[in-house]
């Protein structure tokens, strides 16, 4: 019987990396190794380890990921897959991208890839809206794009969730208003967009769940869609897609962010009022399930020849 493939979490204390390990120790194929806590650190420790497994995530800052890239690719023929959680990569042209519903064939580029970059989270919800409409001719390119979205405090690491957890934190809050967050190049890229939108975070009193939202007058777009138009084309990027789904929009007009937690779902409404002739996009997910360790381990199936695995299913036990 051939042996399990090996996986490394290089840094593995982080908010991703824990997440990530738990959904890959509820898994059976996966053989998860570790460094003791006092070698973490070590460089020669971190390469030894490299050498011995298939796999790598990095779940690291990100200077101290591209650090990590380096010790991999000192290693030559003996180097492992990567898999980077950080923003390090997400936008170099040698590294797949790791939204694998993106687009036709996205899925095959990760499989084949030795390096691939794990999307963001808010990226997610807004290129999953965003991209099948410029693809559909629906919008232009150069069309002026606002994005909000708000998220759960463990977005925000470490100290934030300390900041929530030990002190009660704000109920909300704006922030990046000086509109340069870090996901934005990654978010106008892979959306394919010319011009670069504007994006509007938040986060909330809760610890996971995320919703983003993407406001359009429809008679500013190409062809003066409806938004039966709008639905159509996402649900047509998305039939068959097992963690992406198109759905009506709810009766009463209101949409949480927390359903969707401990899942590797993404979920997309088209919200219209056809007499202004306005829409607003919502996409929810799960900011540390698709929106980053669900998503991992889904890039990981890929990379090493896996099955995937339900969407429902990749939870974490309570």
């Amino acid at each position: 019987m051939a042996s399990k493939p090996s996986v490394f979490i290089d840094g593995e204390a982080g908010t991703t990396g824990l997440g990530i390990r738990d959904r890959l120790r509820a898994l059976p194929d996966v053989a998860l190794r570790s460094l003791d806590a006092d070698r973490r650190r070590d460089p020669a420790a971190r390469r030894d380890m490299m050498a011995q497994v298939d796999l790598v995530i990095l779940c690291l800052p990100d200077a101290a990921a591209r650090e990590s890239v380096a010790l991999a690719d000192g290693l030559g023929n003996a180097a492992p897959k990567i898999l980077d959680a950080s923003t390090a990569h997400r936008v170099h042209p040698d590294w797949a991208y790791g939204f694998a519903e993106m687009q036709p064939g996205q899925a095959e580029r990760v499989a084949t890839s030795r390096k691939v970059a794990n999307p963001g989270c808010y990226p997610t919800g807004a290129i999953g809206l965003i991209r099948p409409l410029v693809d559909a001719g629906i919008i232009a390119p150069d069309h002026p794009i606002a994005i909000n979205a708000v998220s759960g405090y463990s977005g925000g690491g470490r100290s934030m969730i300390e900041g929530h957890e030990r002190n009660g934190g704000p109920a909300f809050e704006l922030y990046a208003l000086g509109l340069e967050h870090k996901h934005l190049p990654e978010t106008q890229l892979y959306c394919g967009l010319a011009r670069r939108p504007i994006f509007v975070p938040s986060v909330g009193h809760f610890r996971q769940g995320m919703l983003v939202s993407v406001p359009l007058h429809l008679d500013t777009l190409e062809g003066s869609p409806t938004g039966a138009d709008l639905r159509a084309a996402l649900a047509a990027r998305y039939r068959g897609c097992e963690c992406v789904r198109v759905t009506d929009p709810s009766v009463d007009g209101k949409l949480e962010p927390e359903a969707l937690n401990e899942t590797n779902l993404l979920e997309l409404t088209v919200h219209t009022n056809e007499t202004q002739r306005q829409a607003v996009l919502v996409a929810r997910l799960d900011n540390l399930g698709k929106g980053a360790s669900g998503a991992a381990v889904q890039n990981l199936r890929l990379m090493l020849g896996l099955p995937a695995v339900a969407a429902r299913l990749e939870t974490v036990d309570a």
